[in-house]
């Protein structure tokens, strides 16, 4: 089976991919077994209620993890690599929560391959919590 990679012509301005997906207690232990992250605040119910935040709150990097899975598996896709992403924080995201991560293209650099993203992701109420900006360059023309 021969896998399509995308190709600049691929791509218009405006063009919108999501993904959305709920990080469960096996979602931030496996995060934690990677990174070794286990800062209170997300793995001590007790800690966390003492925050401002009242309750555990998911890593931020778990969280904008799913901008990888953007570029690699959806916009652009297979083919891509990220050049660069921007990131600010906006929101607490916590366990069990769903959150759906977008993409739209807002500049294409046909010379280079490469394209400017908007991205973010949002909340089941459609907050954004995560904001910033991502370059993709792709490996073919």
């Amino acid at each position: 089976m021969t896998l399509m990679t995308a190709t600049i012509d691929d791509f218009h301005i405006g063009q919108h991919a999501s993904f959305t997906k709920t990080f469960t207690e096996d979602d931030v232990q496996r995060f934690i077994d990677i990174t070794g992250d286990v800062n209170p605040l997300h793995v001590d119910e007790d800690f966390a209620a003492r925050t401002p935040f009242k309750q555990r709150i998911l890593q931020g990097m778990l969280t904008a993890s799913l901008f990888s899975t953007m570029v690699g598996m959806r916009l652009p896709g297979l083919g891509a690599i990220y050049r660069a992403q921007s990131i600010r924080f906006l929101k607490p995201v916590h366990l069990n929560e769903t959150v759906t991560a977008h993409f739209v293209v807002r500049a294409i650099d046909r010379a280079k391959h490469r394209l400017e993203i908007e991205s973010w992701i949002e909340n089941e109420r459609g907050e954004r919590v995560i904001d910033g900006t991502c370059e993709a360059g792709l490996l073919q023309g």
